[in-house]
C-alpha cells in the first residue's frame, strides 16, 4: 500500500468505529461540559495528548479548562467535571485520580472502549468507543498499532464535542477561536 491507501484505509477504520458511538450519551457528554464549573482532562500517552486538544477548543469557546498534572492546573473540586480518557479503562495513574476525584465530589467522565472498567463503574457518565485493539472483541480488525483507531476517534470525537457546545452556546466557533487563540507565538 501507499501512503493514500493507507490513509484511505485508516479513515474507513474511524468511519466504522464512529458510526457505533451512541448519539445521546454524546448530547448529555456535551451538556456535563457546558454545566461544569471548570472542566478537567486526564489520559496518558496518545489518549492525554487528544484530550488536551479538547481542553485548548474548550478554552477557545470560553469555559475554564485544565490538563490534570500541568503546573498551572488548579485543585479540583465540586462542580468541576473530569473528562478522562482511557482506551482500558484500567489505567492505574487514571484510576486513582478517579478515585480521587469522585472522594471530592467531582463529576466524572469517561471516554473508553471498556464502559465495565474500574473508572467506567465509578463514572456518572460514560461514552463508548468500539474500536478495535488487541484487548477488545470487536466487529473488525484494525491495521493500525495499539490503540491508534481509538486515539484517533477520541480526537475526532472531541472536535464534534465543540462544534456541538458552540451550537449550544450559540457561538461562532471560528470567531471564539481568532479571540482566543495564543497571540505570544
Amino acid at each position: 500500500m501507499n501512503l493514500n491507501e493507507y490513509s484511505l484505509q485508516i479513515v474507513k477504520e474511524l468511519e466504522k468505529t464512529l458510526d457505533g458511538v451512541d448519539a445521546g450519551i454524546g448530547e448529555e457528554f456535551s451538556d456535563r461540559i457546558i454545566k461544569a464549573k471548570r472542566i478537567f482532562v486526564a489520559g496518558a500517552g496518545r489518549s492525554q495528548l487528544m484530550l488536551r486538544g479538547l481542553a485548548m477548543r474548550l478554552m477557545h469557546l470560553g469555559l475554564t479548562s485544565y490538563v490534570m498534572g500541568e503546573t498551572v492546573t488548579p485543585a479540583i473540586e465540586k462542580g468541576d467535571l473530569l473528562i478522562i480518557g482511557s482506551g482500558s479503562g484500567e489505567t492505574a495513574s487514571l484510576v486513582k485520580a478517579a478515585e480521587k476525584a469522585k472522594n471530592l465530589g467531582v463529576d466524572l467522565a469517561l471516554i473508553t472502549i471498556f464502559p465495565n472498567s474500574s473508572i467506567g463503574r465509578m463514572a456518572d457518565i460514560v461514552l463508548r468507543v468500539k474500536a478495535p485493539t488487541s484487548k477488545a472483541d470487536s466487529e473488525f480488525t484494525s491495521m493500525q498499532p495499539g490503540g491508534s483507531c481509538f486515539e484517533q476517534s477520541m480526537l475526532l470525537i472531541c472536535d464534534a464535542f465543540v462544534l456541538r457546545i458552540a451550537e449550544k452556546l450559540q457561538l461562532d466557533a471560528n470567531d471564539n477561536l481568532k479571540l482566543r487563540h495564543a497571540n505570544l507565538e
